[in-house]
């Protein structure tokens, strides 16, 4: 466990892209292959809008990460944190701090976003996407990215995270995007069984249905236990019956335009037509 965390502490960079763009590449062709949905869209142009907004979301991570470097080595240095409070071996403390990163800096802010009315302005950008595949796992305004790490450096003061934790978890939480994103059928009938411990492409795909209340599920990012626990998980058996965006931008001239996209959290606010109905008529 130690080599580990060595290694996530210094993680080089040709593996980061080599997860990102390399996990891009096998989904995109596996969606080829045998694609879960067989969408009628300009896969390409698509493709372009998306990876976009993640080379944004990119250039504001990188100028945040000096914060959340700082943050991790002053925590660790000085033993503040939850990491702290008892005595643990190192495997425990890896395991204790990613779960927690997983709750504080994935699902509180995603929670939070769908409650907070201006976060959730920047975060409707990611929910606008009608045609789910694995580029829509990183379709995100820049202005989420704020909002995103804050929580990050903030669940890192609070567990007192060391850079290898942190890392080792930004890795999963890219890989839990491409998986949970990706428009095939991965894991096929064990995505259920699957479910209770992590977040599942099936169990994921809820959230993105067009009306709510589903898209108010399933806010974890690589483990389902928050959504158990705090209630707000979600599973369908027939994903058939599920339609992709947000029922407010369901028109192409809004949902797939680039400069839209960005405009939208300074529009104004459009009330979901289904924000009071009932699941069983979602």
């Amino acid at each position: 466990m130690e080599e580990l965390l060595e290694f996530f502490t210094h993680v080089p960079t040709w593996f980061r892209a080599s997860l990102l763009i390399g996990g891009l590449v096998v989904f995109w062709l596996l969606e080829g292959i045998l694609p879960l949905f067989r969408f009628s869209y300009h896969k390409f142009k698509h493709a372009g809008v998306n990876l976009f907004l993640t080379l944004t979301t990119m250039i504001v991570g990188f100028g945040m990460a000096g914060l959340l470097l700082m943050a991790s080595d002053y925590v660790s240095t000085h033993q503040i944190g939850v990491l702290y409070l008892v005595p643990m071996p190192i495997w425990l403390q890896v395991i204790t701090g990613v779960l927690l990163l997983d709750a504080i800096g994935a699902y509180l802010v995603h929670w939070v976003e769908h409650r907070v009315r201006w976060m959730w302005k920047f975060h409707l950008v990611h929910h606008t996407d009608t045609h789910i595949d694995v580029t829509s796992g990183l379709r995100h305004h820049p202005g989420e990215t704020v909002f995103r790490i804050g929580f990050t450096i903030l669940a890192v003061i609070l567990i007192g995270a060391p850079m290898g934790v942190v890392m080792l978890y930004q890795s999963l939480s890219v890989l839990f995007a491409h998986l949970t994103h990706a428009n095939t059928p991965l894991f096929g009938k064990i995505d259920r069984a699957m479910s209770y411990i992590f977040v599942t492409p099936n169990m994921h795909k809820v959230h993105h249905h067009y009306r709510q209340p589903w898209t108010d599920t399933n806010y974890g990012n690589i483990f389902s236990l928050w959504d158990r626990l705090f209630g707000t998980f979600q599973y369908v058996e027939d994903l058939d019956k599920l339609k992709y965006g947000i029922d407010t931008h369901l028109d192409p001239k809004e949902n797939e335009n680039l400069g839209n996209l960005l405009r939208i959290p300074f529009q104004k606010y459009r009330q979901s037509n289904y924000q009071n109905s009932e699941a069983k008529d979602a």
